[in-house]
């Protein structure tokens, strides 16, 4: 499986995130999934809302392998549920 910084939509800041919750690899992104991922940084950051464009999307995205700005609204808003947002 690659490297986070390999995946679509991960930057250097994202990938930091996902280290700091214990996310190395995608597939280690794969078992948590991108909801739950995108809660564990939330709690990490307690105070600051991160930007579900940002986050929750291209964590999904980089899962997929698609552009996070290529989900239509009706998958965001899926997306927002799994997630409690």
């Amino acid at each position: 499986m690659a490297k986070l910084e390999d995946l679509r939509n991960i930057g250097p800041t994202i990938a930091k995130r996902l280290q700091e919750i214990g996310v190395f690899t995608q597939a280690d992104l794969k078992d948590l999934g991108s909801a739950n991922a995108y809660k564990r940084i939330q709690a990490n950051y307690p105070g600051n809302q991160l930007p579900l464009c940002y986050y929750l999307y291209s964590l999904e995205g980089a899962l997929q392998g698609e552009d996070w700005r290529s989900f239509t609204e009706k998958q965001k808003a899926m997306m927002q549920r799994k997630a409690g947002v």
